[in-house]
């Protein structure tokens, strides 16, 4: 290890776009289109609430684009905007969740969907724990290597899931399908149901659109994180939102709405029938590697959360460490990896999946709201290159939204919701611990 206080700079425009697209884009688009048509069931409604959905995603990234460029060096990213607008207390909790619940949780379980997928396509014999923590240790490695390794593979596995969505899309169309002209609007007249409907709908769109925030998490290792980082936040996001429709578009046009709401497996279905069983095994194959770009996306980006925490005191001082050759926090990269190696091989990950947007939309909804607060003392005044446009209106109205998806999931789920917020809430006391009792300095 080294002494260093700063990582290398050598992420650019291209890397931080791809990072953005790569921490939304996963397996979930493969088959949340269907999940989406279990809750509301008219052609108007599901597209309507995928664009909702999307310009949602647009106004957080309008949000992150001004964070950035009023703390443009802030490796750790969404830990500092909020560790410097509300308290360094807030900013722990956020990272005491994303380690135990939000990050490692979903990592863990998305690797057991990348080995059950994996086994299907090598007939390989060996039980999906093992391969999930075989893939979770090998891109641990690759990400200890440093930034520039980790950002070329994570790019690269980008390009592919784009690859294999546009590929869906263009058999999509060439499949044809239902018409959607004579489609009912609401299919039923407007009332609360409908309205509780798409609140529901929104739950699994939020959780499909979520992940663009991570990239801040490397603005310490931009070459230009003012201007690379809103830029990317931007182009990212909405490289995703036209994937996501066309993807949404495609299943409405070749199952119909009645078909997509029977089906669990859209994509799936939709390549068997326009290539048959090669077909499914083609688009296996993508959501195998969605599966493994998103690893390898979260492997490069959170552990600078951990990083930035140990950094400022609040957390074991050895993970604040570089690496004397890849300037890279290799113990912070190793942490994420056991962490999620030990929840994949627990056999308890599914369950805490369930718990994501729960605790991920708070702290959306405070990071938003920290914006004002940034504004109003000043921070980063002089040096502000983009602003978020129509605020403080777009801004209120995506805190409004995250609260209420917030309200959603907790009504959906209230049993799994709780033990979330519990689970958050456990950090308080922690930091409340460590402030007092632990020193970086006796750390051992």
């Amino acid at each position: 290890m080294t002494t260093a206080t700063k990582p290398r700079r050598q992420l650019g425009l291209f890397d931080v776009t791809m990072i953005v697209m790569g921490g939304i884009v996963g397996a979930g688009i493969f088959a949340n289109p269907s999940e989406v048509a279990h809750r509301v069931h008219t052609p108007f409604l599901i597209l309507g609430v995928w664009v909702l959905g999307g310009a949602l995603a647009m106004c957080g990234a309008f949000i992150w684009a001004e964070l950035a460029t009023r703390l443009p060096a802030a490796e750790g990213g969404q830990y500092v905007y909020l560790r410097e607008a509300y308290h360094p207390a807030v900013a722990f909790v956020y990272g005491w969740g994303l380690l135990l619940v939000t990050q490692t949780g979903g990592m863990a379980a998305v690797a057991v969907i990348f080995a059950s997928y994996f086994r299907a396509l090598t007939g390989m014999a060996w039980n999906d724990s093992v391969i999930a923590a075989v893939v979770l240790l090998g891109l641990t490695g690759i990400n200890c290597l440093g930034a520039r390794a980790g950002s070329n593979v994570q790019s690269a596995f980008m390009l592919l899931r784009i690859a294999a969505i546009a590929g869906l899309v263009l058999f999509g169309f060439a499949l044809g399908g239902n018409s959607l002209k004579s489609e009912p609007l609401l299919g039923a007249p407007a009332s609360f149901g409908i309205l509780a409907s798409i609140g529901s709908a929104m739950v699994p769109i939020a959780f499909a659109y979520g992940g663009w925030q991570t990239s801040t998490f490397v603005a310490g290792e931009m070459r230009d994180a003012r201007r690379d980082l809103s830029r990317g936040l931007l182009m990212g996001v909405a490289g995703v939102v036209a994937l996501y429709l066309a993807v949404n578009f495609v299943c409405l046009r070749a199952l119909g709405p009645v078909g997509l709401d029977a089906t669990t497996t859209p994509a799936s279905d939709i390549m068997l029938r326009a290539l048959g069983p090669r077909g499914a095994q083609w688009i296996a194959a993508g959501i195998a590697i969605s599966t493994l770009g998103f690893l390898s996306q979260s492997m490069l980006t959170a552990p600078r959360v951990y990083y930035a925490m140990a950094r400022d005191g609040i957390f074991f001082a050895r993970v604040g460490k570089l690496s004397e050759h890849s300037r890279a926090p290799v113990v912070a990269i190793i942490l994420q990896g056991v962490a999620a190696i030990v929840i994949a091989c627990s056999g308890t990950y599914g369950q805490i999946l369930n718990f994501e947007v729960t605790v991920d939309f708070i702290f959306f909804a405070m990071t938003a709201a920290s914006l004002f607060i940034l504004r109003s003392r000043g921070i980063g005044a002089e040096a502000v290159i983009y602003r978020v446009p129509g605020h403080p209106f777009t801004t209120i109205l995506f805190v409004l939204s995250c609260l209420g998806i917030v309200a959603s999931a907790i009504i959906a789920s209230p049993a799994n919701s709780a033990i979330a917020l519990g689970i958050m809430l456990a950090g308080l006391p922690v930091y409340c611990y460590w402030r007092r009792f632990r020193r970086p300095d006796h750390d051992t």
